[in-house]
């Protein structure tokens, strides 16, 4: 029987150092961290998880401001904003939620984002650092799979990773993370050209899959003993379900759950990480920003 790894717990266990830090810092220097977060159009689920951060960075203490903007609003006014908000000193992270609507050019507006207020760690300037093992903002769901990894001393050095992935927010940051000095591993990026699959992942000791596939990975595909972290979001039909689907990941989690020694549910594992490293950004940011140590 595997070990379930608790995302809900680590995250909360992060959150209540961030918030007594918060506290310390208000105390000392009467300024704590501001996040800022663009919304743009009437994505029902990004209106979710805006709202979800919102409500994260002030139970942490932060200062939050919110910035609704109208499905049709124009390239030009939302980089308006951004540069206006890249000015503002009392904004220390700077998020804009993604997807945007069609006619937005994301990979612009994301450039536009001062680095140094880069929360989310997506631009070309924190993912360069990142890839030269340099300090940065880096990605939060990579970042995310590291402190779960660190929380139940999962070891990596010279471990056999396997990502199932090469997207910028997951794939290739956590397979740069996981290569630096100090995390020390062997690591093999997939995707859906790889040949034979399953021998990449049979001699992994580490499987990282964010492959966008309902439970594609399963048990005849690792290894007994291997360590399971499961990124993937995906709704699949259930009409025993009131909603008439339910979430499941890019693993089958009943079939795995009896061959790894550690294993992430879905949801409940890495997904509860995601918007706790947001904040750890912002205060990282916050912090370079003023000089504080």
């Amino acid at each position: 029987m595997s070990i379930s790894i608790d995302g809900k717990l680590v995250s909360q266990t992060i959150r209540e150092d961030i918030k007594k830090e918060t506290a310390e810092l208000k105390d000392i220097y009467a300024k704590v961290p501001k996040l800022a977060v663009i919304l743009v159009g009437n994505n029902p689920a990004s209106q979710t998880y805006v709202a979800s951060k919102g409500k994260a960075a002030i139970e942490c203490g932060f200062e939050y401001e919110d910035f609704i903007l109208d499905e049709s609003t124009s390239e030009a006014e939302l980089l308006a904003l951004v540069e206006k908000l890249n000015k503002d000193k009392t904004v220390n992270g700077i998020l804009v939620q993604l997807p945007l609507p069609k006619h937005l050019n994301e990979e612009l507006i994301i450039n536009t984002i001062d680095p140094k207020k880069d929360v989310d760690g997506f631009s070309p300037f924190n993912t360069g650092l990142l890839a030269i093992g340099e300090d940065c903002l880096k990605p939060c769901t990579p970042a995310g799979i590291i402190e779960l990894l660190r929380f139940y001393n999962i070891q990596t050095s010279g471990k056999r990773v396997c990502v199932l992935g090469r997207s910028n927010i997951v794939g290739k940051p956590i397979a740069l993370m996981l290569m630096q000095k100090g995390y020390d591993a062997t690591v093999t990026v997939c995707n859906s050209k790889t040949s034979n699959l399953s021998d990449e992942t049979l001699r992994s000791d580490i499987i990282i899959a964010a492959i966008g596939k309902s439970e594609f990975l399963t048990a005849d595909m690792v290894k007994e003993g291997s360590v399971v972290i499961d990124v993937g979001i995906n709704r699949i039909k259930d009409d025993t379900k009131k909603k008439g689907y339910r979430i499941v990941g890019d693993c089958d989690f009943s079939s795995l759950k009896d061959k790894c020694s550690y294993i992430t549910p879905v949801p409940g594992g890495v997904g509860p990480m995601t918007i706790t490293m947001l904040m750890k950004n912002t205060l990282k940011a916050f912090k370079s920003q003023w000089g504080i140590k």
